[in-house]
């Protein structure tokens, strides 16, 4: 179909399904180029819902850099919820881009974004509705370049089948390099084989075809053996400076998620929690200068009129300029009832502060914070030592101030957990409800978000076993029997669902067979309860031969090949071994940011850039702007109480 005919289906029938803003574009700030004079087209393609896409701060850096290249034209795609699949699939219509409605099979490159494994199918839906094969060896050089990136790629394996090329890393640079090996190739006159070796000499970029995987009889992975000359491993793609924050942020016409301007203040983080793969695969830390991150405030609320700014950090209280930073808007638009959002703040008497001057804005929300577990023991195997009586004595300091709300994360399932640690949950649920008390009378709410741990490639626990369903289930029956009454608001995510997390996240190649069949069996929208259904993983698993016992509830040596050993993300094998060890004895190894462990993380950056500014980022092992030092090893892990001392 041709655009003008897609366009005119769309105002036949938008009014036949839920919420048909989500598929017209036109929104504020979206970018709308001269198709016949644009020399590379790329469709930015999110497999979620526009509720949820919109609010991806991925998607939106990319598209802002594509766009600002005069050659290149960025558009937006996302996918239909299945009242719009119906509707579209009746009628014979593919896939289109919001900006022009160009059919998708019309672009020269499709990226897809993958943040979470939970999309992999919805990715399957999207191809199909786009009229193109879904297998990368079923296209050839007459189709759009298919490629993945996100988070979800630092184990590209389960859905290499299906990709032409994964980037592994951050994308700001990579994006370009992609953009320019394409236009080059076409100029070439090439085929699909001569694109995907040139896209395999860029720094980043993983192509799945490209590599042979043999197995032992067991089903481990015996051998990785790269051909024409691929790099193995991938190592990821990292920014050493971070570019200016994107500021016209596309509005959109419908309230989603987070329908809020976005800055990103730093990325990375020195804490070492052993559970998180963010803490690993986004090293090192690097930071806005404050000027910039003010600069950008001004202008988004400019060129958007959004009422709320978060500053997004995996650790905003680590942000060296954030006391400065939260005066600095709080006193230019104190009388603008500006809101402003700091994500996951540490449990210490700073952050309160720091909320202190958020008050004035004139709205009072409540604080989050996420000790993930509830004993000092199981804290210090998963390298998060909060002492207990610090984090009630910062719930004192929160409740005393007039605050009635706290948020709490805990996850369960870690690595070493006993029912003593879930009982924990309910005894400091209870203490922190008995200050609040104190202070708030029944105007106390304790809020509690479990979650059930994940063992996530390229972490400390990426070796552990998934805990069993029936055990989690358990232990939520006891979580919800005991935190019942006035003051207590319990949430928790469905086991079966960590269960297909899980699966997807760790598995390997022989996986892409299973995520298509359950997509053929009708899975869409694995990440939503009411559409997510087992028995199809169920069926697609055993049709395919495959054990979820295997797959989920061993423990891996560690000497294992694993699936994702294909890519690194800068960070050394043996370092994440040692780490796996030391939560074993429940050493902790303290914030990196005093003192360097040698990850591996440094290294492995200047093996592809060697004329790095030395403050780039703020990694002692650059000496903070100083002459670059010598990286040497840290010392031995430290037991609890020293840990606690300093």
């Amino acid at each position: 179909m041709r655009p003008n005919e897609i366009t005119d289906w769309l105002d036949r029938n938008l009014l036949k399904v839920e919420k048909p803003a989500r598929y017209i574009g036109g929104e504020l700030n979206s970018a709308v180029k001269d198709w016949g004079r644009t020399q590379v087209k790329v469709a930015l393609a999110f497999p979620e819902l526009y509720d949820l896409g919109m609010s991806n701060l991925g998607l939106a850096i990319l598209y802002d850099i594509l766009n600002k290249q005069d050659s290149v034209l960025a558009e937006r795609a996302y996918a239909p919820w299945p009242d719009m699949e119906r509707l579209m699939r009746s009628s014979g219509v593919p896939l289109y881009s919001l900006e022009t409605h160009h059919p998708l099979d019309e672009f020269d490159i499709i990226g897809f974004s993958l943040p979470y494994e939970q999309l992999y199918t919805n990715t399957l839906t999207m191809l199909d509705m786009a009229g193109l094969p879904l297998r990368s060896h079923d296209r050839d050089e007459s189709h759009p370049l298919i490629v993945a990136g996100g988070s979800a790629c630092y184990n590209p394996e389960p859905m290499g089948a299906f990709m032409d090329a994964c980037f592994i890393g951050e994308g700001e640079e990579g994006i370009l390099d992609i953009v320019r090996t394409y236009r080059e190739w076409r100029r070439s006159g090439g085929n699909k084989d001569d694109l995907l070796l040139a896209l395999s000499k860029i720094p980043g970029v993983y192509v799945p075809s490209f590599y042979r995987i043999t197995y032992n009889k067991d089903g481990t992975i015996a051998s990785m053996e790269p051909q024409h000359g691929a790099p193995l491993p991938v190592l990821k793609r990292i920014v050493a400076v971070l570019p200016p924050p994107v500021t016209d942020l596309i509005v959109p016409y419908l309230d989603v998620v987070h329908n809020r301007g976005v800055i990103e203040i730093s990325r990375g983080c020195t804490r070492g929690c052993r559970f998180c793969q963010a803490g690993i695969v986004f090293r090192p830390v690097r930071e806005r200068p404050l000027d910039e991150v003010l600069e950008a405030v001004d202008t988004i609320l400019e060129k958007t009129g959004y009422e709320e700014i978060a500053f997004l950090s995996l650790s905003p209280s680590d942000y060296r300029y954030i006391g400065e930073l939260v005066s600095a808007v709080v006193e230019k638009y104190r009388d603008h009832h500006l809101s402003i959002s700091l994500p996951s703040l540490r449990i210490e008497s700073f952050s309160v502060d720091l909320m202190d001057m958020l008050e004035t804005t004139g709205r009072r929300t409540g604080f989050t914070f996420a000790p993930e577990a509830a004993t000092d023991r199981l804290r210090n195997i998963i390298n998060k030592p909060i002492p207990t009586e610090e984090l009630l004595a910062v719930a004192d300091r929160v409740f005393s101030r007039g605050w009635n709300t706290i948020k709490l994360y805990f996850m369960i399932g870690l690595p070493g957990q006993t029912m003593d640690d879930v009982a924990g949950i309910v005894d400091l649920a209870h203490r922190v409800r008995e200050i609040g008390r104190r202070h708030a009378g029944k105007r106390t709410n304790v809020r509690m978000t479990i979650s059930t741990f994940v063992p996530k490639p390229h972490t400390p626990f990426q070796w552990v076993p998934l805990a069993r369903a029936e055990e989690v289930r358990e232990q939520i029956v006891y979580l919800r029997e005991h935190l019942r009454g006035g003051g207590f608001h319990l949430n928790w995510n469905d086991p079966d669902e960590t269960m297909l997390e899980a699966l997807l996240s760790r598995g390997g190649r022989p996986l892409a067979d299973v995520i298509q069949r359950a997509w053929e069996l009708g899975a869409r929208f694995d990440g939503w309860s009411e559409h997510f259904d087992l028995s199809r993983w169920q069926q697609a698993m055993q049709e395919q031969g495959l054990s979820w016992e295997w797959e989920l509830y061993r423990e891996r040596g560690l000497d294992e090949v694993l699936p994702w050993d294909v890519v690194s993300a800068g960070v050394d094998k043996s370092f994440l071994q040692a780490e796996f060890l030391n939560s074993k004895e429940g050493l902790l190894l303290p914030d990196c940011r005093n003192h360097c462990y040698s990850c591996g993380i440094i290294q492995n950056f200047h093996r592809l850039r060697q004329n790095t500014p030395d403050d780039a980022w703020r990694c002692p092992a650059l000496g903070r702007g100083k002459k670059r030092q010598p990286i040497s090893p840290g010392p031995v892990p430290v037991k609890p109480e020293e840990a606690y001392s300093k």
